[in-house]
């Protein structure tokens, strides 16, 4: 589907009055597909605020207290949370030469990090994706598309519940260009860093999060429209533990 259908769609879901999702053209699987808003390209980035870079809770406590966390209280996370979050995965930690708080191969960088939000304060539910060098989010899609990330990933309800969702996705070609055939394990490799760096992050802050491995990946990709040289390779709901 191209950019061009996507902004249709949209276009028809504000003159119908019944929503994005209620207007959307069923995908190849006869779910509905989320389509971007008509202006979300237009939209301004959305600034997240800075990041603590010391915090209260030791290392020590966030490794032996972190625990997979499938059970998410009704309630929304901070802009100040899912900033500290989404630093702590793939944020730039040395400004001068632009290394991220995760090791990558040859500094190369293939993850790319997005976030389906459905209930953070100060910003409008739907999908963006993380800057890391300008620490901003740029708009995809408008709309809460939980549910359909939750049956993309078979179904897991907790995906729904969560109040945000990062997903990790990777451009192999990025490492490839000097790695070669073992560009897919470093890929992979930088990916559990990533999560990693997350899941401690998300205890230092008094949240939970699970890593999800299980999904559809044809379905998810159709939901963050990535491109043919883009993976989704994990999944990582985050929300106060219920």
């Amino acid at each position: 589907m191209n950019r061009s259908e996507i902004v249709l769609a949209g276009l028809l879901a504000s003159v119908c009055g019944l929503g994005v999702a209620a207007c959307a053209t069923p995908g190849a699987d006869g779910e509905p597909v989320p389509r971007a808003h008509p202006d979300s390209a237009a939209e301004t980035q959305v600034f997240l605020p800075e990041v603590t870079r010391n915090g209260h809770v030791s290392l020590e406590q966030t490794l032996r207290e972190r625990r997979s966390i499938r059970a998410f209280r009704d309630e929304a996370l901070t802009l100040d949370e899912l900033a500290q979050l989404l630093w702590a995965a793939q944020g730039v930690s040395d400004e001068a030469r632009g290394f991220r708080t995760a090791p990558s191969a040859g500094a190369l960088y293939p993850l790319e990090t997005y976030v389906v939000i459905g209930h953070v304060r100060e910003i409008d539910a739907g999908i963006y994706r993380y800057d890391p060098e300008n620490h901003w989010l740029d708009p995809v899609f408008s709309g809460d598309v939980r549910s359909d990330l939750a049956r993309a990933a078979l179904g897991q309800g907790f995906v729904a519940e969560a109040p945000a969702t990062v997903v990790f996705t990777g451009v192999y070609a990025r490492t490839a260009a000097r790695y070669g055939d073992r560009a897919e394990r470093y890929v992979h490799m930088e990916a559990g860093h990533a999560a990693q760096n997350l899941s401690l992050q998300a205890v230092a802050l008094g949240l939970g999060t699970v890593p999800v491995g299980a999904f559809q990946d044809d379905r998810v990709a159709r939901l963050l429209e990535l491109g043919k040289d883009e993976s989704p390779l994990y999944i990582l709901p985050v929300g106060k533990p219920r």
